[in-house]
């Protein structure tokens, strides 16, 4: 966020986590973020709730994004209705 951003101007993305595999179903799946925050944001916050170090994350059930991607950019380019979706794994699912 640069200095001239407000937090109240800051748009958040509504991130829906769906579990794949043999992954754990978390109690609150949907979220919002702030789209100025990082992709890696959201592997932390996995990686705390399923106390797992190893996991693997896919927008749209498709591709890994790069940890430092922008969640605003994500959302831009692959949300639908309204959110981005994002799938976690325990093990490999896709790629």
């Amino acid at each position: 966020m640069t200095s001239t951003e407000s937090p109240s101007s800051v748009r958040k993305v509504v991130v829906h986590l769906r579990a794949t595999g043999d992954a754990p179903i978390l109690k609150q799946a949907k979220f919002k973020i702030p789209g100025t925050d990082k992709f890696a944001k959201v592997i932390d916050f996995l990686r705390r709730q399923l106390h797992r170090e190893t996991l693997f994350v896919y927008v749209n059930s498709a591709f890994s994004p790069n940890p430092d991607e922008s969640v605003i950019d994500l959302y831009n380019n692959f949300g639908y209705d309204g959110k981005l979706v994002v799938n976690y794994a325990c093990s490999m699912a896709w790629g």
